[in-house]
């Protein structure tokens, strides 16, 4: 992700033919209806790192079932969160541990088709702190379905806005 964000960044800084590298689409939606075998409340949303699958609980046993990419060795977690807040077509701002560990990234991506935020950020909190984890699209569509984050929850563009028109502030996410 960094050297694709490295790459994207000089390329459009260069002003070389941009329009070459825009993604031209939203991505594959790979939601679908499933039969949940856990009991959460509707509106939760259940995340199995291991299996690369994010699950929005919809009534009783039934949920929509996402293909999702997850952290890589040493990035992944678990627990229980909430959501606190949400943006369309988010900026973003690499955490302070990433810039140590990927010298040279920037202050700030804008929004656009070099962010790796994508078209949406579902922004998880604990209590009435960030965690600097989200669920957010991404305009590499390559990681969807890896494990490939830095702790992050990457879904196509079609597919988290499709979460994000269906999820409120105050959500319950459970990471497993």
């Amino acid at each position: 992700m960094f050297a694709t964000v490295a790459f994207g960044l000089a390329f459009w800084l260069q002003g070389a033919a941009a329009s070459e590298r825009v993604p031209r689409n939203l991505g594959p939606a790979t939601g679908v209806t499933v039969t949940s075998e856990q009991n959460y409340p509707a509106g939760t949303i259940v995340i199995v790192s291991e299996s690369r699958t994010l699950d929005l609980v919809l009534s009783g046993s039934h949920a929509i079932r996402y293909r999702i990419g997850v952290g890589r060795d040493g990035f992944r977690w678990s627990g229980v969160v909430k959501i606190g807040r949400k943006t369309e077509w988010p900026d973003w701002r690499p955490p302070a541990e990433m810039k140590a560990r990927v010298p040279g990234l920037p202050e700030l991506v804008p929004a656009g088709p070099f962010n790796p935020m994508g078209a949406r950020g579902i922004y998880l909190y604990r209590g009435k702190a960030d965690t600097l984890y989200r669920i957010h699209g991404t305009n590499d569509q390559s990681t969807v379905g890896d494990f490939a984050s830095s702790g992050c929850f990457r879904m196509s563009n079609a597919d988290v806005i499709d979460l994000y028109d269906r999820v409120r502030i105050g959500a319950t996410v459970v990471v497993k």
